[in-house]
């Protein structure tokens, strides 16, 4: 359930046209649904800022299909990473307006009547062989609610395709740079831009590339200072941490009746 539900749900107690009663009866399923093998935070979107996103992966498709359809009754928004056709087609039984990303194995269902777009990341790759994380760190950045600018196949072999777009990259709050092979980008447009870069090691490279492994040390032990690093191939968690950065929390506000701290005159003894 969404923070906009919730605040409808109690203006509706508060003007009268909701019981309390009813008012409870929509909030039973909050923090969690239990369906088994299978239980849905829907307090995830109020803690975190995002509904709980399904990894399919390892997941059977009715598994994804019972999950699709729990989160979808309570929001309107679901997101599926590491998905197969298979997972796709059982979820469309439930979603006829689901969605499929192929290259990027996605999941989604977007409801909205209109799509949130605020700030600004830049995703940028190394080569176009590390698209299918890249697409998967864009597409779930942008189902956050977050606008995202491609820069692909911009890696160290030919930097000039990169400093070409210096003005793009110093424009974003932050920027997710994918590279597999011996993982150099991320290194480099740390050190051109102020904001902060999310570096993504993908499995993509040659026997002594040991599946991204290289990628990642060379990522760890980068000199630019500003860059943080994920797991291989994990576009989604560098969405998830670029749209935090990217749409800091708001502060909450103290309710009315707290009470006040005391001014610094009011502090002698």
């Amino acid at each position: 359930m969404d923070p906009d539900r919730i605040r409808t749900l109690l203006e509706a107690v508060a003007g009268g046209s909701l019981s309390t009663g009813d008012a409870l009866e929509h909030l039973r399923s909050l923090p969690f649904t239990d369906q088994g093998d299978v239980k849905i935070d829907h307090h995830r979107g109020l803690r975190c800022g995002f509904a709980e996103v399904i990894l399919c992966e390892g997941k059977t498709a009715g598994q994804v299909r019972t999950a699709g359809r729990e989160i979808l009754e309570h929001g309107d928004v679901l997101l599926g990473t590491r998905a197969t056709a298979s997972h796709y087609q059982s979820l469309a039984q439930v979603a006829s307006d689901a969605r499929y990303f192929e290259q990027a194995r996605l999941i989604v269902v977007d409801r909205r009547e209109e799509r949130p777009s605020e700030g600004h990341i830049v995703v940028a790759t190394g080569g176009s062989a590390d698209a299918p994380v890249a697409e998967e760190a864009a597409i779930s950045a942008e189902v956050m609610g977050n606008r995202v600018t491609r820069l692909y196949d911009v890696g160290v072999a030919g930097v000039h395709r990169l400093l070409a777009h210096e003005d793009v990259l110093r424009s974003a709050r932050a920027i997710i740079a994918v590279a597999g092979m011996e993982g150099a980008l991320p290194s480099i447009v740390t050190g051109l831009v102020r904001c902060p870069v999310i570096a993504v090691p993908t499995s993509i490279g040659y026997g002594a590339n040991f599946g991204g492994v290289s990628a990642l040390l060379t990522m760890l032990n980068s000199c630019a200072s500003g860059l943080a690093v994920v797991n291989i191939d994990n576009g989604f968690g560098a969405a998830a941490m670029a749209s935090r950065i990217n749409q800091p929390a708001e502060e909450t506000a103290a309710p009315s009746d707290a009470p006040s701290r005391p001014s610094a005159e009011d502090d002698t003894p």
